[in-house]
């Protein structure tokens, strides 16, 4: 609740929360929808929804005044009003769709494409009902059918873990196995590509377009990326591309979309529009809103009608290990004992680790893969491929205690991986072969030039 002090103004001027109100603070006027205070802030700061859309906070001292506004208010602003109130209209939650388009199905997880802002805390909140949204990308409608709308579950992606990613790949191969031309997952942005590998992993043989998408922006801010990431998603879930990929903004404009295989892109940076990159290798297409689409990588693969199984299984117990200067490595044997059955080591460069320093993990790595605990060395420097033979550090960790090189997959990719071949396998030796077998695009053959910073 605002303070007594604001409440009193607020209540000698009749005003109530959602009311169009002119706020007079610090010889500026202020015009706008009055919204609710945040559970957490200052308790004499107004919140002021803008007719542009952006929030507000203005905070009254003496001087200020507030007053009803004698402007009407507009009907755009209205219906968000509707929406950041809790007020949703049953209408907003019925859509239909041409059944001449092609059909897709469309599964919302939650995160930030399907979130809004939460009044009781200030901050984005997986609150809105998926549905919702789609009445805010009319353009859907003349693009594809979607047949069938699920939501397994609604979270923020940094509070999902391996068993969504099992319950995601089952739901995928059913909605695969029936007529639809695709899927489309909407998803938060944080641990996006964690799921586009676990997704490329668990769905062998794929031979229809599965598109993750996401948001930096929430939907219910003007500057989202919400809606050109999903009309760009739809494109490329009716396309020839049969793979798991993940469809977000190429640029910092709405000019186009970046097409990126699932086991090939990371977020690379926390709040722009253009945040996830492919990595090591190029992206599969770029795709406009208009429908265009511009293969960059041909060695994709194509559509077929056959059925898909999921391979839905993974290891909990692997770990992230990161080697930095100075780093411990006892922690890996700690982890062991608390029942970790594998590790991917985060090393430097090449794959180096820390060899003949005052904490060598050469022998506890060797000790580890004696006692049938793979261990997957990557880089740090994401970009680039590990080389067991340039130097002989490099020999020993890799040939003497028996590492794995991770070759150019990165660090969350190989973590995905490991986890899904431990869950298949205990056999160090076909552990050690399908992890430098290219599985699903998780490996290049060479690595391409043109691919850095892309």
């Amino acid at each position: 609740m605002y303070s007594l002090g604001i409440q009193k103004l607020l209540d000698s001027a009749e005003i109530s929360i959602g009311g169009r109100i002119l706020v007079k603070a610090k010889g500026k006027v202020y015009e706008g929808l009055l919204m609710p205070r945040p559970d957490i802030g200052d308790s004499n700061c107004i919140v002021l929804k803008l007719d542009n859309g952006y929030n507000i906070g203005i905070r009254i001292d003496r001087g200020s005044a507030i007053e009803k506004s004698g402007h009407k208010e507009p009907k755009t602003v209205k219906e968000e009003e509707e929406f950041e109130l809790g007020k949703i209209k049953k209408s907003l939650l019925k859509v239909s769709f041409d059944p001449e388009k092609p059909p897709i199905a469309m599964i919302s997880t939650g995160g930030t494409v399907a979130s809004r802002v939460d009044y009781q805390t200030g901050g984005v909140s997986a609150m809105m009902d998926p549905k919702e949204f789609l009445h805010n990308v009319p353009e859907l409608f003349n693009i594809v059918n979607i047949k069938n709308f699920s939501k397994p579950f609604t979270k923020m992606s940094e509070d999902m873990d391996s068993s969504d990613w099992i319950a995601l790949a089952k739901l995928v191969a059913k909605e695969l196995n029936s007529d639809n031309k695709g899927v489309i997952i909407t998803h938060g942005t944080d641990t996006l590509h964690y799921t586009a590998a676990a997704l490329s992993f668990m769905l062998p043989n794929l031979l229809k377009p599965v598109i993750i998408m996401g948001s930096q922006k929430s939907s219910d801010r003007p500057s989202s990326d919400a809606v050109m990431n999903l009309i760009c998603s739809s494109h490329a879930a009716v396309s020839d591309i049969a793979e798991v990929a993940v469809c977000m903004h190429g640029n910092m404009n709405d000019d186009y979309c970046l097409l990126m295989r699932g086991t090939k892109v990371r977020k690379m940076h926390t709040v722009r529009r253009d945040a996830f990159r492919p990595i090591n290798d190029l992206p599969l297409a770029k795709v406009w809103p208009s429908g265009k689409l511009e293969i960059v990588n041909k060695s994709y693969r194509k559509r077929s009608d056959q059925k898909i199984k999921a391979d839905a299984v993974f290891e909990e117990k692997v770990a992230i290990v990161k080697a930095y200067p100075g780093s411990e490595p006892s922690i890996l044997e700690y982890l062991q004992a608390k029942g970790y059955r594998g590790f991917v080591v985060e090393g430097l460069g090449l794959g180096h680790v820390p060899t003949d320093s005052r904490k060598s993990w050469i022998e506890i790595i060797k000790k580890l893969v004696k006692d049938g605990i793979p261990v997957v060395v990557t880089s740090q420097t994401i970009y680039g491929r590990i080389n067991p033979n340039t130097y002989t550090n490099l020999r020993r960790l890799y040939h003497y205690a028996r590492a794995i090189p991770g070759e150019d997959m990165l660090t969350e990719v190989a973590y995905v991986k490991l986890g899904h071949v431990l869950a298949k396998t205990k056999d160090m030796d076909e552990i050690r072969r399908l992890m430098l077998t290219n599985m699903a695009g998780e490996i290049t053959p060479r690595t391409v030039p043109d691919a850095f910073l892309y």
